[in-house]
């Protein structure tokens, strides 16, 4: 993770966005990945987290690790890795965001 985002040694300012800033988390079912997938890190990874805000397009947070995971590479990574497929396994089944299944496979192959 950029030296920019680091709070302290292992204490981390963390942002994840979505393509085109679509309100995709108005939906309580992507609200929901975001929160099990958080709690999963917790539990699992040792992810400690201070602070944290899900915004309709955007999930700001200041994370740290309790384990000798590191937050940059090891958990928040696969964390965004996980959180972005299960939000596109949901969206196929979610007519009004099919669209936004397209524009995000465009940007990823630009």
């Amino acid at each position: 993770m950029d030296i920019k985002n680091r709070i302290t040694c292992e204490v981390y300012f963390v942002t994840d966005t979505v393509v085109d800033w679509v309100d995709i988390f108005s939906r309580p079912v992507y609200r929901y990945i975001i929160i099990e997938s958080l709690q999963y890190c917790q539990k699992e990874k040792g992810l400690i987290i201070y602070a944290w805000v899900l915004m309709t397009n955007h999930l700001h947070a200041i994370v740290g690790s309790s384990s000798e995971n590191k937050v940059s590479g090891t958990i928040y990574r696969n964390n965004s890795l996980f959180i972005s497929s299960m939000v596109f396994i949901n969206a196929l089944s979610d007519l009004k965001f099919r669209w936004f299944l397209l524009r995000s496979l465009l940007m990823t192959f630009r």
